[in-house]
């Protein structure tokens, strides 16, 4: 049963008229007294309520019976109605505990989908191990959470947020969240955000006409519009600029936009995965994201762990990656000794899994042997360097005096222990010490 508050008979009548059409049950009522008497003595699967129901327009009445309801119903969904002008009230909604929200005059497909996501994520978990994950390498504890959230919100339309850090995977999830959803037969439309100028953001995302612009010699497609009834991946969002974050709120919130010269609206329906390794709370509290879009976005987030989170999984992919250069460069087959294991496991990974396929696939194709060892993989790291790093390399000593400084400084911020050490400079317990003999360091 779905719950609708609104003053409005009109907007009572529209509402109660769309969602029994769509084969959902209603009950209409005009106000806060008669809603709290409704929450009291029946439970709701969903409750769509307006923010205003005087001649207020501040949203205040909307936010006090959102509280009271929640002391109700918590558990139960509740979709904010207002005004575009009023966003920033639905936002301390949703901060107060709504689920969404949806803006007036609202567009009946984009109400229904944002209808059935809350009632989907709202019901008991389904059936969980048919998931596919034929991409995804590991078996950790930490990987596993992640791929049970996925399994259980890929099958809804629900905005998905990926926070990690660089190289942990961002893309493989957003790609199997796609594969498990119902849109896995319709596009799923990749865009770095980070690689998008401003001037053109709009032409790549929403396409534009023939002439609408210097050099548009010819009509293009957006982005949004190649993604129609699939999902569209939105990388490094973090990276956007506040003008283009307005542009993208727009389409997100009515799946609505207009190609470069071609005013007529156009209808899209995709569903938004997005990513960043930024922390978007702390952009949006020093105002370089905006909090409306962040909350958009995000009604689910993912956060990924880092490889140094997982270390049980490096023998997995160490032997996935090995495989597949095997296989792509049709070489013998190649072994990794256990002691080189064990150095793989230690480094710290501050470029996680692309960091790792990269070590591998250079050591397997350098070193050309069957039997990859420890001094292999030494041999071929190569750490990012630190900041501390590189003012030193600043100041013009040579590059013995370098490693010889880093070395001591890694033993200082780690009061000696030689193997803490170690794993921060990405070596093994022997080479640091072979280098602190030759620099005459005592441990």
């Amino acid at each position: 049963m779905i719950l609708i508050i609104d003053d409005d008979s009109s907007i009572r009548t529209s509402l109660s008229f769309l969602l029994k059409r769509a084969g959902y049950q209603v009950t209409a009522v005009p106000g806060p007294k008669e809603a709290l008497q409704a929450v009291r003595s029946e439970a709701f699967e969903l409750i769509l309520m307006d923010m205003n129901f005087t001649l207020s327009t501040t949203g205040e009445e909307g936010l006090v019976l959102l509280r009271q309801v929640k002391i109700f119903q918590p558990h139960v969904p509740v979709i904010l109605m207002t005004a575009w002008g009023s966003i920033q009230l639905a936002v301390k909604g949703m901060q107060t505990g709504a689920f969404d929200f949806v803006t007036k005059p609202w567009d009946n497909r984009a109400l229904l989908k944002i209808v059935k996501t809350a009632l989907e994520l709202n019901a008991p978990p389904a059936e969980i191990g048919k998931a596919r994950f034929d991409k995804i390498i590991g078996r950790s504890k930490a990987l596993q959470e992640v791929l049970g959230l996925v399994e259980r919100i890929a099958p809804t339309n629900a905005p998905v947020l990926i926070m990690g850090e660089s190289g942990t995977g961002k893309e493989l999830i957003a790609e199997a969240i796609h594969t498990n959803s119902p849109r896995s037969a319709a596009p799923f439309v990749k865009v770095n955000l980070g690689g998008v100028s401003q001037s053109l953001f709009e032409s790549e995302m929403f396409g534009h006409k023939k002439g609408a612009f210097t050099d548009a010699y010819t009509d293009r497609t957006g982005r949004f519009e190649m993604a129609d009834h699939g999902t569209i991946f939105l990388d490094e969002i973090g990276e956007l600029d506040l003008s283009c974050q307005v542009k993208l709120l727009r389409v997100l919130q009515d799946q609505t936009f207009e190609v470069l010269g071609d005013s007529r609206p156009r209808k899209v329906d995709v569903r938004v995965v997005s990513a960043t390794n930024r922390n978007l709370a702390q952009m949006v509290a020093g105002h370089t994201f905006r909090e409306d879009l962040f909350y958009r976005i995000n009604l689910i987030t993912i956060h990924l762990p880092a490889l140094r989170e997982r270390r049980e999984d490096i023998p997995l992919l160490v032997n996935h990656f090995i495989l597949r250069q095997v296989e792509a460069n049709g070489l013998q087959p190649v072994e990794v000794e256990a002691e080189a294991m064990e150095f793989l496991q230690r480094l710290p990974y501050s470029g996680n899994i692309r960091e790792l396929k990269n070590l591998v696939e250079r050591t397997l194709l350098v070193s050309g042997h069957r039997v990859l060892r420890a001094a292999d993989f030494e041999a071929n790291y190569h750490p990012t360097q630190a900041p501390e790093i590189l003012a030193v390399a600043a100041s013009g000593l040579t590059l013995e005096e370098m490693e010889r400084q880093t070395i001591v400084q890694a033993l200082r911020q780690h009061d000696g222990n030689v193997s803490q050490a170690a794993l921060q400079l990405g070596l093994s317990r022997a080479s640091l010490y072979r280098r602190m003999e030759k620099y005459g360091i005592e441990g």
